[in-house]
């Protein structure tokens, strides 16, 4: 029997979680889905990542109603993929922030990405008639910034280059809590199909360095206690090197890409095979993977239509 197309087999609704990981702030969970995350200030609440579309953010809304009747002023968009940012609407937040790298790349591949993750999810896109259009931020930066709830301090930060060029974090000092977005996850796959492999693993070194209480990842369950996050840091630059490395002897050697997708699943399967969205990322990894052994810096654009190519090639 053919394997499903990416997600296009996962119809199951997730159980949501929503956990306080430091005061007042919280860390919107769904069993694998893309997280969300909420840091509420003084004054106002800042939410980390959109969702999919209006309908997935409105579960994301209804949590925060849950805990603040504050209004939220800022949307923090660690980068532009579709899953994480058509949501924007539904917050009404007057400031959408992302890094300067995040939108262009929103400039450049954002139609594209949302044509492709729109194949990919189809349990995510429920719900797509209600999305605008592309999310644009209205305030963007180069390496970090400051932003204010009140008395409360959040510095956004690039802190380099992984599961896109232009990821960004969020830190709340005054709880020595960070929101990584994608950078990190836990028990769940790294999609590593626009990643950046021999920087990740710094990347995720110079989060370790701030020595955290909690984090909240990109996917999987909240990170409480330093034993914790270093797990899910240990266990997120693991997948990373053990999907490229195979993936690159095979590239570097002459061989194919089919060849380079069974090493890498001798590799990865005996450790990985359990995690969330495991087989959805698999191939994405394979391919560019394979694409950086070789030496192309950047991810190319993925479309509905190399998607279905690349799958087809690799179950043929």
């Amino acid at each position: 029997m053919a394997k499903e197309f990416a997600s296009a087999g996962d119809l199951t609704e997730k159980t949501i979680s929503f956990d306080e990981i430091g005061r007042d702030l919280w860390a919107f969970t769904a069993e694998g889905d893309p997280n969300s995350g909420i840091i509420i200030g003084d004054e106002s609440v800042m939410v980390i990542e959109a969702q999919a579309t209006p309908r997935l953010a409105e579960k994301v809304i209804e949590k925060v109603r849950s805990v603040t009747d504050k209004p939220i002023s800022h949307l923090v968009l660690t980068h532009y993929h579709a899953v994480r940012v058509l949501g924007a609407s539904a917050y009404r937040a007057p400031t959408i922030i992302m890094s300067d790298k995040a939108r262009s790349m929103v400039v450049e591949r954002g139609k594209e990405d949302w044509d492709s993750e729109f194949v990919r999810f189809p349990r995510l896109f429920q719900g797509h008639e209600s999305i605008p259009g592309l999310t644009w931020p209205t305030t963007t930066f180069s390496s970090s910034m400051t932003v204010y709830l009140g008395k409360r301090r959040v510095d956004l930060m690039f802190l380099g280059r992984a599961h896109t060029a232009g990821d960004i974090v969020a830190f709340v000092s005054d709880a020595n809590v960070m929101f990584t977005g994608d950078i990190v996850e836990h028990h769940s796959a790294c999609y590593c199909g626009d990643g950046h492999f021999h920087d990740w693993p710094t990347t995720l070194e110079e989060i370790r360095a701030f020595d955290l209480d909690a984090i909240a990842p990109g996917r999987g369950g909240a990170l409480v206690g330093q034993a914790m996050v270093n797990e899910a840091l240990d266990l997120t630059s693991d997948f990373v090197m053990s999907t490229y490395q195979p993936v690159a002897r095979v590239a570097q050697g002459g061989g194919t890409l089919k060849e380079a997708w069974d090493a890498c699943r001798a590799v990865c399967d005996p450790k990985f095979s359990d995690y969330a969205i495991y087989e959805h990322c698999l191939p994405f990894n394979v391919a560019r993977a394979y694409d950086e052994a070789l030496g192309i810096d950047t991810p190319r654009i993925w479309t509905a239509e190399r998607d279905r190519q690349m799958w087809d090639a690799l179950q043929g």
